[in-house]
């Protein structure tokens, strides 16, 4: 392949598929791990949607990319399939949290040395929760409602923003309004993500749960904010199209495709240490069966 007959268009492209091939061989490989040492289904299920949302992220990106004159319903349809793996992602990181701890909501098992603690609410839930409640069937359940939640709502919205979209009937403050919507159930998922975290932050620490949730929460952040910043750019005139054929708009589209390949690349990464298959492999769970005998 000879890099210096190639244009700009075409370097980029390059230098995304690679990342996307990259990516693929990280996630392929945690993946192949995890059913060669399949010893816990319940967790490793959730493990595998889980790391699997990095390569859904990178393709999905790379053939934004290669589409880079599509339409807006098919951008949007594009971002609707990440965003909903991402609510699915989510979910599957709390059952696995759950799964660590021994809880089983559909059997209503909580485990009596983790009933009865503290959970401290923060403004604006303090709104709609008391300030200081204690952990029970009924508060687990309401932060598994609040996570699921969603799961359902990010679907039901992308079907109607593309059919909008698509007819025509989509004005800017309909747009606006499916993005507060959106931003207040994501902010509700993540939220109870991380009440959870801190009232069960020692039991969960042999796990590294930080680090898996960095993982998740680290696209998610990345794939939201910079989408923020270059709207910013194009507004300010720093972000402009030199062909007569793409608009502004398409360009920024292009950007942000090209920053979430090689951001996912380096989440795989991550993810080979945070969801490493040690655990199931023998001798770290072995230990970790030592450390709560003697706890």
């Amino acid at each position: 392949m000879d890099f210096a007959s190639m244009d700009r268009r075409q370097l980029t492209l390059a230098g995304a598929g690679f990342s996307v091939m990259a990516t693929m061989h990280f996630t392929s490989q945690l993946v192949s791990n995890h059913l060669f040492y399949w010893k816990n289904p319940k967790e490793q299920k959730a493990i595998l949607i889980i790391i699997l949302m990095a390569p859904v992220y990178a393709a999905n990106s790379f053939v934004g990319l290669i589409d880079i004159g599509g339409s807006k319903p098919f951008f949007m349809l594009l971002d609707s399939v990440k965003e909903c793996y991402e609510a699915l992602a989510l979910a599957k990181f709390l059952a696995l949290m759950y799964s660590y701890l021994n809880i089983s909501m559909s059997q209503n098992i909580v485990p009596d040395e983790i009933k009865g603690r503290e959970i401290h609410h923060s403004f604006p839930m303090t709104l709609f929760q008391p300030k200081k409640t204690h952990l029970n069937q009924r508060t687990l359940k309401l932060l598994k409602y609040w996570t699921w939640q969603f799961v359902v709502i990010r679907p039901i919205c992308a079907i109607l923003m593309i059919m909008l979209q698509i007819t025509g009937m989509y004005p800017a403050w309909l747009s606006w309004t499916f993005t507060i919507i959106l931003n207040l159930s994501f902010s509700l998922a993540m939220y109870s993500l991380v009440v959870f975290y801190h009232v069960f932050a020692k039991e969960l620490e042999p796990h590294k749960p930080l680090t898996k949730f960095i993982c998740i929460k680290g696209i998610v952040f990345f794939c939201f904010w910079q989408g923020i910043l270059l709207d910013i750019l194009v507004k300010m005139g720093y972000i402009r199209s030199h062909h007569f054929w793409l608009d502004t708009e398409h360009v920024e589209e292009a950007i942000q495709n090209v920053l979430v390949c090689v951001e996912m690349l380096l989440f795989s990464v991550l993810q080979q240490y945070a969801y490493h298959v040690a655990p199931y492999s023998g001798d770290v769970e072995s230990k970790l069966k030592l450390q709560k005998k003697r706890d």
